[in-house]
Parts: structure tokens; sequence; C-alpha cells
């Protein structure tokens, strides 16, 4: 069972998402920034009402710019995929979840302590230097499924 339509291409790129902004906190860090990539795919709610496909996440623009920082900087996010995180991937979508990231629909690296709220949002957890937020109460009963 899988938590949202996928294709090999919609892989390839959460696993170099994943690698992107996560790879130096190993391979937990990158499922944490994948499982976020599959919430917001599942959402249907709050910023990402409108994006259904994993293609959608990854290149949504937000205030103008794109919602991931990696798209806009083009770092690793434009090397090929890795078979390793290409497996990371799959285990994501097909419903790998685990606290703080299993319903966070935004994370952030702050370079400092993880602030309570993200534009409002409650903070759900820390893992190593990523800090991640779910929606605030009864605003996204899809993030839950």
């Amino acid at each position: 069972m899988t938590r949202v339509r996928y294709t090999s291409k919609d892989i390839d790129l959460i696993a170099r998402m994943m690698r992107a902004e996560a790879e130096g906190e190993g391979q937990l860090g990158m499922l944490m920034v994948g499982n976020v990539i599959v919430n917001r795919a599942a959402a249907d709610c709050l910023d990402f009402r409108d994006v259904r496909t994993i293609r959608d996440v990854i290149f949504q623009v937000q205030g103008g710019n794109y919602s991931f920082e990696a798209v806009q900087k083009g770092n690793l996010f434009y090397n090929p995929a890795r078979e390793v995180e290409r497996e990371l991937a799959r285990r994501v979508v097909k419903n790998w979840r685990q606290h703080p990231s299993k319903y966070a629909l935004w994370y952030f690296n702050p370079y400092a302590p993880c602030p309570p709220t993200w534009y409002g949002q409650p903070f759900a957890g820390q893992y190593k230097q990523h800090c991640y937020y779910e929606p605030q109460a009864n605003t996204c009963e899809s993030a839950y499924r």
C-alpha cells in the first residue's frame, strides 16, 4: 500500500531532494525529509490544497520562491539520484513515517534553536539540525491519514 501515487521519475525526484536537503543527517534524516514531501502530496489543505503529485510538491512556488531551497540554489538536487536514496524514497512512499516528521508538512534548518512555531504552525520536534512542524489542530485532517 502506498500513501501517494508515484512513478519512477517521482522516486528520483524524492531521492534527489532527500540527498540535497539532508545527506549530512544520514539515512534517517533523509527519510524524514522524504516523509514531509509525501505528506505534502497527501495533504489537501493549507499551502498544499492544489499540490497533488510529487512533482507538484518538489517544484511548488510560494511567495515567488521554490518551497525547497535545494531547487532554488541548485546544489545536490541537480545531481543524478543514487540507488541508496531511491530505496529510501521507495520506503517513504510505501508508508514509512516516524516522529518528528510523521505528520509534518514543514521543516527547516534555523542554524539556532527551533522556534516554537513556524508561520503559525506548531513545532513537532527536531532531528539533528532540522526542525519539523505539523499543522495546527483542526486545520488539516488529511495530514493525519
